[in-house]
């Protein structure tokens, strides 16, 4: 059985009944918050393994409760499952932006939640990504010193930024990165490019993997991500 710890954050009882209810029957460990304050001084003073983070709170929100995390050396290690509201995709945006690493939107399944929780905690215990390593997911194989790719042992011809691109998404999946932060790890903060020219990257790269495009998934509103291997 799991012992991992997770901080649960959200101002509505019922809700945090129900998601303390659902992760001790998976065996975690459960801690509870309902304010943003309350959250900032449960993560600084014990060891947590994830936050299930709601957005709208009393006080500081759930995105100031982000940015403070992230910018403690303290508790940045910690990975943010943010809570949503439909509707919110600018403040998903925001979130994922100041480093929280997945959402979850409201109304939402538990089986989901777990999955996503489970899958934020999994990508956390696992050793930071060799950046030269040779990615192989699903048919895909990745050879980033050679700059090649290869599905199922036939190449695949790619420009410079679609190779970039797809190594990104490779190589951490399930993480949903928005088109900025794609941007931005391609080719640096100061390149000049619009949200629309990451969507026409996408176009190409999923049109150059043939059937294996469908493992690059849009996330409505938000950006892309890589299919998960599990």
């Amino acid at each position: 059985m799991s012992k991992e710890k997770i901080l649960v954050v959200d101002d509505e009882e019922d809700i945090l009944e129900l998601v303390r209810h659902h992760l001790n029957r998976e065996g975690y460990e459960v801690r509870c918050a309902e304010s943003g304050e309350q959250a900032i001084q449960t993560a600084k003073s014990e060891s947590v393994d994830l936050m299930i983070l709601d957005l709208m709170l009393p006080g500081i929100d759930g995105l100031e409760v982000t940015r403070r995390l992230k910018n403690d050396p303290r508790t940045q290690h910690i990975p943010i499952l943010m809570l949503t509201a439909k509707g919110e995709e600018s403040d998903v945006v925001t979130g994922l932006e100041l480093g929280a690493d997945d959402y979850v939107t409201k109304p939402f399944s538990p089986r989901i939640l777990i999955a996503r929780a489970r899958a934020s905690i999994r990508r956390q215990l696992k050793e930071p990504p060799d950046e030269t390593a040779v990615i192989q997911v699903h048919e895909i194989e990745i050879h980033p010193g050679r700059r090649t790719v290869q599905i199922n042992g036939a190449d695949v011809n790619l420009t410079y930024t679609e190779f970039q691109v797809l190594s990104i998404l490779a190589r951490r999946p399930g993480w949903v990165f928005t088109r900025s932060q794609i941007v931005d790890m391609v080719r640096g903060d100061d390149y000049p490019v619009t949200d629309r020219s990451v969507d026409v990257q996408i176009v190409g790269l999923r049109k150059k993997l043939g059937e294996c495009g469908k493992y690059i998934e849009t996330v409505r509103g938000v950006g892309y991500r890589f299919k998960d291997i599990s």
